[in-house]
């Protein structure tokens, strides 16, 4: 909310395409509170407006009021093709590129620990060897 001259809070309200840009850039991978700092939007409520548009979709994102103005019940305006940031798609590439190589790493890095634990298993479990560990 913000105030307005007479020191009275007022809502600030936003417009379904709006909307519809900002949750395309969070699904783009953009950081949600620079997106919000950019946008003047609070980051809890894009969550909200992200939240919804998976849940029911453009029609769930509707300005307050039901029906969007000049419009009939059921109208959805024209959307503008939303254009992704400059650079945009290469940093998510190299982002998940990087949560592979991690996700890489620690795969490895648990087969190698369950194979050390067989081979643990194996040895004790001969006659005559020490009781095997949990």
């Amino acid at each position: 909310m913000r105030s307005d001259r007479g020191g009275r809070r007022t809502k600030r309200h936003w417009t379904q395409a709006f909307k519809l840009v900002a949750v395309s850039r969070m699904s783009e991978g953009e950081n949600v509170a620079v997106l919000g700092e950019e946008l003047g939007v609070r980051a809890e409520l894009l969550y909200d407006w992200h939240r919804r548009y998976r849940a029911g979709g453009a029609a769930a994102l509707r300005s307050i009021g039901g029906q969007p103005k000049g419009g009939a019940p059921g109208f959805e305006p024209p959307m503008a093709p939303v254009v992704p940031p400059p650079g945009a798609e290469q940093r998510r590439i190299e982002e998940l590129e990087r949560k592979v190589g991690q996700q890489q790493l620690d795969l490895d890095f648990f087969r190698a620990a369950l194979r050390q634990v067989r081979e643990q298993r194996r040895k004790t479990g001969e006659p005559g060897g020490e009781g095997s560990t949990r």
